[in-house]
């Protein structure tokens, strides 16, 4: 049980950590688009990035696949970039497809950043230990900071698009414009470490 109590809250901190935004600033960019009536939707869209995130998670930590830290740090500030852009073509929030694009982007994305939560796992773990009480432990707690971030944006998103009356599709373009532009300003620093 000590395991647990290891690595679970070091998952919860390591997507929550402000100092490593670039996980905060995805699930963010994922979420804006939903309210709390969406709730179902948005469901299906947090385990779609639970399931991809989580087979790259395991199959990294146990060397099974393998991708520089630079690179996978790249293609994470790219998808946030893609994500928030996407965004900002939302002219409709009824989102009728049964299988709406941003759902497919959540799992390839979440196949990304599965490499990077990897990263400091990998680093804790002493190459003797059987992992998958580890691997499972962080990925519980990844995924209860997860929803601590989801919980924060539906609250942030009603307080400002329902009781303060802004536009949703004003909100939606502007905070994925910002996010846009952080994804943007990320991947331009991480391109030198790439690609010396």
């Amino acid at each position: 049980m000590s395991d647990f109590s290891i690595f679970f809250p070091m998952g919860i901190e390591h997507i929550t950590d402000l100092s490593g935004i670039d996980h905060i600033l995805f699930i963010a960019a994922l979420c804006l688009r939903y309210i709390y009536t969406d709730w179902k939707k948005l469901l299906i869209l947090v385990t779609a990035f639970t399931i991809g995130h989580s087979v790259t998670l395991a199959l990294s930590t146990l060397d099974i696949i393998r991708f520089s830290q630079p690179f996978t740090e790249l293609c994470i500030a790219i998808t946030i970039l893609i994500t928030a852009i996407n965004n900002c073509f939302v002219k409709d929030f009824r989102f009728n497809a049964k299988y709406p694009t941003i759902y497919f982007f959540a799992l390839f994305f979440g196949l990304i950043h599965g490499l990077g939560f990897s990263t400091l796992l990998k680093n804790m773990l002493g190459k003797d230990q059987t992992i998958v009480w580890q691997l499972l432990s962080f990925n519980v707690g990844l995924e209860v900071g997860q929803l601590i971030i989801v919980s924060g944006v539906l609250l942030i998103s009603y307080l400002i698009v329902s009781l303060l009356k802004i536009n949703r599709t004003s909100y939606l373009v502007f905070v994925s414009g910002g996010i846009a532009a952080l994804a943007l300003e990320m991947a331009l620093q991480r391109i030198p470490d790439v690609y010396p």
